[in-house]
């Protein structure tokens, strides 16, 4: 009986892991999904009228698994706001939230994760956390000035970081627009190999 029992909660929890695992990757094919259908429509694109005239899709990586990260979580609650440099002369407010913690490629990482302090004052973005980050990719594959995640703040000590929703600030279409750049302390010594490529 306990052997049986054993096997049981094995296939369980493969089961539930599994699941988890379909739910991920179909919230990654929806993202994708999602942003060819913004680029698309002109009224949202921040696509040059000439890139739009000849915009198909954006060029994503595979959806990989292993990039569905989920990193330890650590709220940092008396950090000071700070002004994050962006591609422009403007500087934007934000506030360092907490910090991700995770092992990925053998490796151990942290990221930092921020609020704008302007943006959680609308309605709909009060949950709202912004992770920018470098990698290994930037200037090869990937756009040389990093790339952004959305995420949304953890109800435990667990956050869950999925990669394959990284995507590129609008000024790697159009230099008319001004987007933060990641700081220093998030860059990765690691080739991330998800999410959206270089446009071009």
């Amino acid at each position: 009986m306990i052997k049986i029992y054993i096997i049981a909660v094995f296939t369980l929890l493969v089961s539930c892991k599994k699941g988890t695992s379909n739910v991920a990757i179909e919230s990654a094919k929806d993202f994708q999904y999602q942003k060819n259908i913004e680029f698309a429509n002109k009224s949202k694109s921040p696509l040059t009228d000439e890139d739009f005239n000849h915009f198909v899709t954006l060029d994503f990586y595979p959806i990989a698994e292993k990039f569905i990260i989920n990193a330890k979580f650590v709220r940092t609650p008396n950090e000071k706001p700070f002004k994050m440099l962006t591609t422009t002369s403007r500087v934007v407010d934000y506030i360092k939230f907490g910090e991700a913690h995770f092992s990925l490629q053998n490796k151990q990482h942290k990221l930092d994760i921020y609020q704008n302090l302007e943006l959680i004052k609308k309605d709909g973005f009060q949950n709202h956390l912004f992770l920018p980050f470098m990698d290994v990719t930037n200037g090869m594959t990937t756009y040389p000035g990093g790339r952004y995640l959305d995420l949304e703040q953890p109800k435990t000590d667990m956050i869950s970081i999925d990669f394959n929703q990284s995507y590129n600030p609008y000024c790697a279409y159009n230099d008319k627009y001004s987007c933060p750049i990641p700081p220093s302390e998030n860059t990765l010594k690691i080739a991330i190999e998800a999410g959206v490529k270089k446009f071009h």
